[in-house]
């Protein structure tokens, strides 16, 4: 969850397979989503990645909207999709707000507002790409926040920087307060480069860390050395702003 003032926006927060190696939401913090008790309240926008199972559910995330009827939801065509197929008569209302992303690679960005949401959307191809997972519709989201604060979700971002030089002038057009990319654009030969002169993020924190990792940066593998990281399930950082 990313908030800035009354506006709150979550990322890929609704899924039900940890495949062994990532740890589930657990199960009073999802309780409270549901619940819409705080800090979960007054949520705005969720944004969805991909439809993978460690990322998006489409029958817990369907149940979600129908208990949350003020959020807005955003995600790929394919994930969008899923949700029709578990979805039922009684459902058109929840459609009603949820926006179908469709953008093939390497389609230029997408635009989109909301009240006190900036929406900017890009298809960066899975990690595996180009051997693997190429027809996963794997969604980028560049969020600002009351014309004030933006972040850079990545989902499960390919760390090659072809896929980012060519909207060269796009990441250039608006720098980021916060990168979320996931754990691995930190040790791969471009993930640093790609954060630093493509994202122009002020502050980064992996994300789709493994449960293997441990909590105590100082335990951690070397070349996690300074690295920030998630790995505890509501843990929080202060966002760094520009004035």
């Amino acid at each position: 969850m990313v908030t800035r003032g009354e506006t709150k926006v979550l990322f890929d927060p609704l899924f039900r397979n940890g495949y062994g190696q990532y740890e589930l939401v657990p199960a009073e913090m999802e309780r409270a989503l549901f619940a819409g008790e705080a800090p979960w309240d007054g949520v705005d926008a969720v944004f969805v990645s991909h439809y993978h199972d460690d990322h998006f559910s489409p029958q817990v995330m369907l149940e979600f909207l129908r208990a949350r009827a003020d959020i807005r939801f955003y995600g790929p065509a394919q994930a969008v999709d899923a949700m029709h197929d578990v979805a039922g008569a009684a459902d058109t209302g929840v459609f009603e707000r949820v926006v179908s992303i469709e953008l093939n690679y390497p389609q230029p960005p997408l635009v989109l507002t909301m009240e006190g949401l900036l929406i900017e959307a890009v298809r960066i191809p899975h990690a595996g790409w180009p051997d693997g997972r190429t027809e996963i519709e794997n969604i980028v989201y560049r969020v600002t926040l009351d014309e004030r604060t933006t972040v850079v979700h990545l989902g499960d971002a390919d760390p090659n920087d072809v896929h980012f030089a060519r909207d060269a002038a796009y990441w250039d057009r608006r720098h980021n307060d916060l990168a979320m990319p996931p754990y691995w654009f930190f040790v791969s030969p471009q993930g640093p480069e790609i954060i630093e002169r493509r994202l122009h993020a002020r502050s980064a924190v992996g994300v789709h860390v493994p449960t293997r990792m441990p909590d105590d940066p100082a335990a951690r593998p070397a070349e996690f050395e300074g690295v920030d990281l998630f790995t505890e399930p509501g843990e929080t950082r202060q966002i760094p702003v520009s004035d």
